[in-house]
């Protein structure tokens, strides 16, 4: 394996034909729809619309709130979405006659503290009670092999890089006695809301977790790679970045961690499809029916003593929407409530005071010829990371196929960019991001920009709320949770943080308050 994989290398790097153009494209996103908020707003005569009730964003949040709305008998509603499909961070694409991701692919089981997300699962047929006991539906667990890592030359089992010394081991225990304390004398949980917030988290809070780490003498560089790659996976931004609370809640507030050698360890199982959770979000789109309007771009909210008025761009007729409600569900990031909103309240204008930030990500599908010569070690697995790459790794959107029929492998890859790059990614072309991605990606797998039929790219400016210090612990977001006289807000962003588990809570608390 090892002359082989040596003997593709130089085929590849030495003697390879010219390399062949690029087919690809952008494609799932449309960031110039979003940015019409930054111009005038439209004038003339704008079509007269009627709701009851308004969702602002089609995202995991929006569709939470709209089904437990029906739930509760509320079923004159109307959700607009700037895209043409629904799903937010969690929609899909194809390529080659498959399925795959354009952002969010797996789902944590949820743990006790999120009954509303259990519940969907339940109502969905991916789980149910047998003896008192939660038996899953392994078809939609992730198989197995699950994770590796490319690390000394080869893959190795798991994503936590091997101990290359008796120092390192010592502080991957550390770190475990540490997170352990955290949930014992804290406390956390997924979603957040349902830990109680102390003066303990806020002293977390305040600091970012990269000098919180140097605090306690864990500088072990494999240590540290492998934190500030949690926290790029779960936040978008680095360790030095997001606060010592978020790095924390990583961890202890799912499933531990684990130093080598703990005999207690198991891998957490995860729910992941080859659409990724687009999965979930079609089925909670579905019921809507009539009710989703797909393609409109929210423009201005004003509220009045009777109803409130939202002003739309329907951008298939390219002309104004005049919608009048009774009340309404901003269901989109803080910042873009903000600019929503004619009179925005307090705690949203005091929230601005802190400078909110969001991670611009870059997803990336790649349809191979045939499949990548691989390195030693670990087989493929779902989720393949390399130790020091920029990008987060690739997973395999055809590893959960049952059918065993042979097909050209479909990855879908993961990077994570800093917020001065949010202009290159809207303005620099396909080819430089996709030329960007396969210099990272060919260091693992010399072999695949020659075996590469097609890549298509999807970008988030502003993809995910990162937990900076003092975001999460502050009051702006706990007022923000509660309805706001005719206004309610519903996003993963009220946690400072964007996960599904976060933004579908926050729906369905934001739909029962708006029922009651």
């Amino acid at each position: 394996m090892r002359r082989r994989s040596l003997l593709a290398a130089m085929t590849v790097v030495g003697c390879s034909p010219a390399p062949h153009e690029l087919q690809g494209g952008w494609v799932g996103t449309h960031p110039e729809r979003g940015h019409r908020l930054r111009e005038s707003l439209p004038t003339g005569a704008a079509r007269e619309r009627k709701a009851h009730t308004l969702i602002v964003g089609a995202g995991i949040a929006g569709l939470a709130c709209a089904r437990e709305l029906m739930r509760r008998g509320v079923d004159d509603i109307a959700v607009l979405d700037l895209e043409p499909v629904a799903g937010g961070n969690s929609r899909a694409h194809q390529m080659g006659g498959a399925r795959c991701p354009l952002g969010a692919h797996y789902l944590p089981l949820p743990g006790p503290d999120a009954p509303e997300v259990y519940q969907l699962l339940e109502e969905l047929g991916l789980v149910h009670q047998q003896l008192g006991r939660a038996v899953w539906d392994e078809r939609h667990l992730c198989h197995s092999p699950q994770e590796r890592l490319f690390i000394d030359g080869e893959w190795h089992e798991g994503l936590l890089p091997p101990a290359d010394g008796p120092e390192t081991l010592a502080q991957y225990r550390r770190f475990a006695v540490l997170v352990s304390q955290a949930q014992r004398e804290l406390g956390f949980a997924m979603p957040t809301r349902r830990a109680r917030w102390t003066s303990g988290h806020a002293a977390l809070d305040a600091q970012t977790f990269a000098a919180w780490l140097d605090a306690q003498g864990l500088t072990a560089p494999r240590l540290h790679w492998y934190l500030d790659y949690c926290c790029r996976d779960d936040y978008g931004a680095p360790a030095d970045t997001v606060s010592a609370w978020a790095g924390l809640h990583y961890f202890a507030s799912r499933h531990g961690f684990h130093a080598p050698g703990d005999e207690t360890a198991e891998r957490e199982p995860v729910l992941t499809w080859p659409e990724g959770n687009a999965y979930l979000a079609e089925r909670l789109a579905q019921p809507l029916q009539g009710r989703l309007q797909a393609d409109r771009v929210a423009l201005r909210v004003t509220e009045s003593r009777s109803s409130v008025e939202l002003l739309a761009w329907n951008v298939a007729e390219a002309a104004p929407e005049r919608w009048q409600a009774r009340q309404i569900v901003l269901a989109v990031p803080l910042f873009i409530a903000r600019r929503l909103l004619a009179d925005p309240p307090a705690p949203l204008r005091a929230l601005q005071a802190l400078q909110p930030r969001h991670a611009p990500w870059l997803t990336a599908n790649l349809l191979l010829r045939e499949p990548l010569i691989d390195r030693p070690g670990a087989p493929p697995s779902w989720d393949n990371v390399a130790y020091g790459s920029t990008v987060l790794g690739y997973v395999d959107a055809r590893h959960q196929r049952l059918d065993p029929t042979p097909a050209p492998p479909l990855l879908t890859a993961y990077l994570p960019l800093a917020e001065a790059q949010r202009g290159d990614l809207l303005s620099k072309r396909w080819e430089h991001w996709a030329q960007h991605l396969l210099a990272d990606l060919k260091t693992t797998h010399p072999d695949l920009p020659e075996k590469l039929s097609r890549i298509d790219l999807c970008r988030f400016g502003h993809a995910m709320s990162i937990p900076a210090p003092c975001v999460r612990g502050a009051a702006a977001l706990q007022a923000l949770s509660l309805v706001q006289g005719r206004i309610a807000f519903a996003h993963s962003d009220l946690a400072g943080y964007s996960v599904f588990e976060e933004a579908y809570t926050a729906g369905v608390v934001a739909g029962r308050r708006l029922s009651a």
